[in-house]
């Protein structure tokens, strides 16, 4: 799917025509350049490359500065590939924000918020257990039992349990693009999407 490179701004709201207040994400969608573009006869697959967000060449590998060089563009933080572009894109060329209309419908990829080591109600959304009196020590939250003890003797693997939460790729599906600001690079985007404060966003059609 054709989409941009971007970044998360924030969250904010707006008042629709009714006269009910929608909360919105804002989303800086490029300027993005193309940096390669794949073909069926060389790769065996069509698609292009996008490069976002300027970076120093001392940060640079040479192959990456030479792959950047080719393109006749500077160094870049954030490289992703999107397929089913409209029209044909040569090296070099930039992609903006107009890609996307009002009313458009996107899915926007993020990696979710880390939450550090969480335990099975907040990871996983365990009751735990109702009852807090009679003797109720401190099991309130426990995540009972893995399995038996005797055959097979081992927890089976995807057992839920307590571990690392969050720090994930997340796609939200279906968000209405409220409003495009193209003098600013902006979306104006319906609900909220995964990640924190500027942190890299794709956002497809």
């Amino acid at each position: 799917m054709p989409g941009l490179i971007g970044k998360k701004i924030g969250m904010t709201s707006v008042f629709s025509v009714e006269g009910k207040n929608i909360p919105c994400t804002v989303i800086e969608a490029g300027p993005c350049v193309v940096t390669q573009v794949r073909t069926m006869d060389v790769d065996g697959y069509e698609s292009v490359q996008l490069g976002y967000e300027d970076k120093k060449e001392k940060h640079t590998t040479k192959a990456e500065f030479g792959h950047f060089k080719k393109a006749g563009t500077s160094p870049k933080r954030k490289v992703v590939e999107f397929k089913d572009f409209e029209g044909d894109l040569n090296l070099g060329d930039t992609v903006g924000v107009d890609l996307f209309e009002e009313n458009d419908w996107i899915d926007v990829t993020g990696i979710s918020k880390g939450k550090g080591f969480q335990g099975v109600v907040k990871r996983h959304g365990f009751a735990g257990v109702g009852q807090t009196t009679h003797g109720q020590h401190n099991r309130l939250r426990a995540p009972g039992s893995l399995g038996a003890s005797s055959y097979p003797s081992r927890v089976f693997k995807g057992m839920r349990m307590a571990g690392r939460d969050g720090g994930k790729t997340v796609t939200i599906q279906n968000l209405q693009v409220i409003k495009v600001i193209p003098e600013s690079n902006l979306l104006v985007v319906k609900g909220s999407v995964p990640g924190a404060k500027g942190s890299y966003l794709i956002v497809q059609k």
